[in-house]
């Protein structure tokens, strides 16, 4: 007597169904990919109750004929594939002849079809996967499937199924992956009679995100692209201002196609390293144009896990095409400025000689990003400079001594015409601005055109000391302390303080076994002030713990960031005009819009933004 049984085909196909229709959001996926294999230009996808009652997929494609809509709902019955050849270089959506099989095998369905030129159309209605009924009938061009009560033959899959609105959000998630995927292509969205989105399909993704996502998200996109010689990248991604607390908005496509892709993801958040808020996330909808025998779709099923050939190419195109335009948002920041009047610190004004009033900061703090950026000099205006009060704020050459002032804005005399300043570059470069002034002893207020820019300047502080400390080729100047520190780790630490030694040193600190896994720190990077070096070397020891995975750059990224935050400016430190100067410049100029961890260094307002705050206008 055999244990083995041959099951029927109904059951093989009611368990393969399991395989490729997962929920109501499989269904959908199936069949809009089916609609654009078709040629359609125009698909509208319905829904009632999630998708679980009714799913209804119409398109203008090809259509079919009555032969081929009577073995359409075959198992492996495709008009993709015809040999095994064809596994090599797949370029259209579907290809494994099992999803309208598997859909039919769990629901009832019925198809109207009518291939381009043919007088009449086909109606096919099917149950459990057996075709009920098949006759003529007028209908549009095209094909038009409804499935009905999925998994009605199934219970114990229906079971599983979410609540109707978790199945709902999952369809419509699947309804936007397919419209962002074919921008070419008008998709029309209808949940429970309602209408959610219509895209026009005039080719431009940022269209199909606008009337998806709304203006206000399209409008925080920047557009991207790059290649090399196997890889093109292009699309959009958000601006750093604009990263949202979850991946849920990106979204990436390999050849048109939707994947899941974890280097892809490595790929953009790298490139928004240092300029997004921590624990943030860019939005992105990034089309990754790669030859067909260079991916591998024929992983799973849904074909949403896919193998690329050279995964270095694709990354390091993904990255930089992000990277570029960050980059370019800056660049376009600066040359859209319009010009206004300027004041100026009407003193010689080094950015290297720049210390806060509270505490000592290297030298080489306020270093500019650049090395072509303005040198931060001004023409002398006394010839004993340090006999001089200094300026508390700079003003219009217009206001005088006499002024009525308010509160510590009071100006020390009269200034005169702003001086000239010695620099390499345009003045279109750096756009005029006027300081305003300096409130809480932490905001720096300025004045362009119609804009008051709010500066932090600790931020933005901290901003120059990390890209100089990074772009530096040379080892992190060390500072001696005069009283050594001694600091008392676990046994872990102290192992990784070991393990990372060549790399402290190269960062400026000098320590050194002092017993029982404690450690005497005897010189920290010139910048740092002597008061933060136990909070500054318990972070780094905190940050060796959680980053020892990582390469050996992303640990000195890591660390800098830290000396640069302990080295900056703190909030509620009285600083010198000159330097809130050399800070809001860099700010104006566009050389640093957010802090090493990615909070923005700066808000603003414009005339129309106060306005309406003030009900000048509604």
């Amino acid at each position: 007597m055999t244990n083995i049984n041959i099951l029927s085909p109904h059951v093989a196909d009611m368990i393969a169904a399991g395989e490729v229709v997962e929920r109501p959001a499989s269904v959908i996926k199936e069949l809009v990919e089916n609609s654009i294999d078709a040629g359609a230009d125009s698909i509208t996808i319905e829904i009632k109750n999630g998708g679980s009652s009714m799913i209804r997929i119409t398109d203008n494609g090809s259509g079919m004929s009555p032969e081929d809509a009577g073995i359409a709902f075959m198992r492996h019955a495709t008009s993709k594939l015809h040999d095994e050849y064809g596994l090599d270089s797949i370029s259209t959506m579907g290809f494994r002849g099992e999803a309208l099989a598997a859909i039919s095998a769990v629901s009832r369905i019925d198809m109207v079809t009518r291939e381009q030129g043919a007088e009449q159309g086909t109606r096919v209605v099917l149950e459990a996967g057996d075709i009920q009924s098949m006759e003529e009938c007028g209908c549009p061009y095209g094909t038009t499937i409804t499935v009905r009560d999925l998994f009605y033959n199934t219970p114990a899959r229906r079971k599983f199924l979410k609540t109707e609105r978790s199945e709902t959000t999952a369809s419509t998630q699947t309804a936007v992956r397919c419209a962002l995927s074919r921008p070419d292509i008008s998709i029309h969205y209808i949940k429970d009679g309602s209408e959610e989105f219509f895209t026009p399909g005039d080719g431009d993704s940022l269209s199909g995100m606008y009337a998806i996502f709304g203006r206000d998200f399209a409008n925080k996109m920047l557009s991207c692209s790059g290649s090399n010689d196997k890889v093109s990248v292009r699309g959009y991604v958000s601006s750093p201002a604009a990263c949202r607390g979850n991946r849920a908005y990106q979204y990436f496509f390999c050849n048109n196609r939707y994947i899941r892709s974890p280097l892809l993801q490595a790929a953009v958040e790298q490139a928004y390293e240092n300029s997004m808020l921590v624990g943030h996330y860019p939005a992105c909808c990034l089309y990754i144009d790669i030859s067909y025998g260079a991916v591998d779709v024929n992983v799973h099923p849904t074909k949403t896990e896919v193998k690329f050939m050279e995964e270095k190419k694709v990354f390091d195109a993904v990255y930089h095409a992000a990277l570029a335009a960050i980059q370019k948002e800056n660049l376009l920041s600066v040359s859209t400025t319009a010009p206004s009047a300027a004041v100026q610190p009407s003193e010689t004004v080094s950015a290297s000689s720049f210390r806060p009033s509270s505490g000592a900061v290297s030298a080489d703090a306020f270093r500019p990003r650049y090395e072509d950026s303005p040198a931060r000099s001004y023409r002398n205006t006394s010839a004993a400079r340090e006999e001089e009060a200094p300026v508390p704020f700079a003003f219009s050459g217009s206001q005088t001594a006499e002024q009525t002032s308010m509160d510590g804005f009071s100006p020390a005399a009269p200034q005169p015409a702003a001086p000239e300043t010695q620099n390499k570059r345009s003045s279109s470069d750096v756009p005029p601005f006027r300081m305003v002034g300096e409130v809480m002893n932490t905001y720096i207020l300025v004045q362009q055109d119609e804009k008051l820019i709010i500066i932090d300047k600790h931020a933005c502080h901290e901003r120059i000391i990390f890209d100089r400390l990074l772009t530096e080729d040379r080892s992190v100047m060390s500072q001696i302390l005069m009283v050594p520190v001694i600091v008392k780790t676990d046994e872990e630490t102290a192992t990784l303080l070991e393990e990372n030694s060549a790399l402290l040193a190269e960062l400026g600190f000098e320590l050194e076994p002092y017993g029982d896994n404690s450690h005497i720190i005897r010189g920290v990077p010139a910048d740092m002030y002597e008061s933060d070096v136990t909070a500054a070397f318990e972070e780094i020891c905190q940050q060796l713990k959680d980053h020892r995975t990582v390469d050996l750059e992303a640990r000195k990224t890591n660390i800098l960031k830290t000396v640069a935050c302990k080295a900056a400016i703190k909030a509620g430190w009285k600083t010198d005009v000159r330097e809130l100067f050399v800070l809001a410049e860099a700010v104006v100029s566009q050389q640093i819009k957010y802090c090493p961890h990615g909070r923005p260094v700066a808000v603003v307002y414009t005339r129309e933004d106060l306005d309406k705050e003030f009900k000048r206008i509604v």
